[in-house]
């Protein structure tokens, strides 16, 4: 059973394609636990996460694709991460097309 203080605090983070493979790397299960105070910033995820701006280029909110600049998240929050070179079609799908 989950301590219901501890999901509270937690996103749910997922990543795709070559952020996939690098939650791989580290051994982290999908989708990744992540404790973190209410309104942390994209930037700010990202540091915790050890993982480098470059590497994202749109942040997934409950859905909602984001700037990884302008992304706030907090406990409860459904999160995914993706990396440049999404294709195209993807990209319109998905709902960053113009980012």
């Amino acid at each position: 059973m989950v301590d219901d203080a501890r999901q509270s605090d937690d996103i749910e983070l997922r990543a795709f394609m070559g952020l996939a493979d690098l939650f791989r790397q580290r051994g982290w299960p999908v989708p990744l636990p992540v404790r973190v105070h209410p309104g942390t910033t994209g930037p700010e995820l990202l540091r915790q996460l050890d993982i480098a701006p470059e590497m994202v280029e749109v942040v997934f909110v409950n859905g909602k694709a984001v700037s990884p600049d302008l992304a706030v998240v907090s406990g409860g929050d459904r999160v995914a991460l993706a990396p440049p070179g999404v294709p195209g079609p993807y990209r319109v799908l998905l709902g960053f097309r113009k980012m």
